[in-house]
């Protein structure tokens, strides 16, 4: 091994002189350590609620979906058969959505009414574990029994077992007027997906009651589709586009939220690049101490150059000084990120206490 390499480490190890260099390298190096541990940790929170709010939108939006062209699929169950023959789609439920009216006494919200079949929509999207109260099989055919998101009962103050109003907009043309079509519906359930968008604005009742509201007879708005790759939606939507109708398109969860997950991802790529300019303000000081420590090095080098050693061994001497500092603050800062990353549920409530303010949701990291 050469030379330059033992010199570089002895260097890195020794007491020197000047005990203000010592101290800028014990600084640098916890720089570069704490820069690699707060990347870590913060990069580790934000892939958690990266992740977290991708299950909580599968569990009410599916990996793909064919919907007709006009707002309605004629022949669904033709549609469905055609894309099940795809290897890589695993279950397929229809539906029927369309805006409605919900009403309770004096308090009227709108909201997305989706009509689906229990037992398929339990298929394509995890809608159970998002239910607080009661079960989607409580929607049956013709009992005419609705679940609402959170917020929705909560604006509607309605609660297990009431009943609202459903006004549906597709009703009796008359010369005088559209005569709304109106209908109550027992409220059996009411699920929290967690996000507002949701939970305040959706609705859910069985395919068949919907189908009657809207006047659709056998005719559904889509079909929702599973996959066995959520990553590999888009490329299995358009694979399907090859197997259906002319009168259907195919989307997927990366278009229906494509803001939404693009705001996500620039907002972490900002917060890589903000770390990484603090890991590299600490890779200055390093350069800093070098500095200092060829000053303080000046004898020697004088002797190292009377032995013979060239201008370059010498730089070669101090790099290696430098890249040890640098490897050492590193391996510190990956050490200490993944253990904090590994227990944040622990050490943030402690911190939180410590400082009286709640830093991070409990329900997000």
């Amino acid at each position: 091994m050469r030379y330059e390499f033992w010199v570089g480490l002895r260097y890195t190890r020794a007491k020197r002189r000047n005990h203000f260099i010592s101290f800028i390298s014990l600084i640098s190096m916890l720089g570069i350590g704490l820069g690699v541990a707060a990347l870590i940790v913060v990069l580790s929170v934000m892939n958690g609620f990266q992740k977290e709010l991708r299950t909580r939108i599968l569990g009410v939006v599916s990996h793909v979906q064919v919907s007709g062209i006009g707002g309605e699929l004629a022949d669904w169950t033709k549609t469905v058969q055609a894309v099940a023959q795809h290897p890589r789609v695993r279950a397929a439920a229809p539906y029927v959505q369309a805006q409605s009216m919900l009403s309770l006494d004096q308090q009227v919200r709108g909201s997305v009414v989706r009509g689906i079949l229990p037992e398929a929509e339990e298929q394509v999207a995890d809608f159970a574990r998002h239910m607080k109260i009661g079960r989607l099989d409580d929607l049956a055919d013709g009992a005419f029994n609705i679940v609402l998101g959170v917020e929705l009962a909560r604006a509607l103050n309605v609660g297990i077992g009431d009943k609202v109003t459903l006004i549906a907009p597709q009703g009796l043309v008359t010369p005088a007027a559209v005569l709304p079509r109106i209908k109550q519906f027992k409220v059996t359930g009411i699920f929290e997906v967690g996000m507002f968008e949701f939970d305040s604005g959706l609705a859910l009742i069985h395919l068949a009651d919907a189908q009657k509201m809207y006047r659709m007879e056998d005719r559904v708005t889509g079909v929702r589709l599973k996959v066995d790759d959520l990553f590999a939606a888009p490329r299995i939507g358009r694979e399907l586009l090859r197997h259906i109708d002319a009168d259907a398109f195919v989307s997927d969860w990366t278009k229906s939220h494509a803001n939404f997950f693009r705001a996500v991802q620039i907002e972490k790529n900002m917060m890589f690049l903000i770390l990484l300019l603090i890991v590299a303000v600490a890779a200055f000081n390093i350069v800093s101490t070098l500095v200092m420590a060829v000053t303080d090095k000046q004898a020697d080098i004088a002797i190292l150059r009377t032995l013979g050693a060239s201008p370059a061994s010498i730089m070669q001497v101090f790099i290696v000084q430098g890249a040890l500092i640098g490897l050492i603050g590193l391996g510190v800062g990956v050490v200490g990120g993944v253990a904090l990353a590994l227990n944040i549920e622990t050490v943030v409530p402690f911190i939180e206490r410590v400082f009286g303010m709640q830093f991070l949701a409990k329900d997000v990291y």
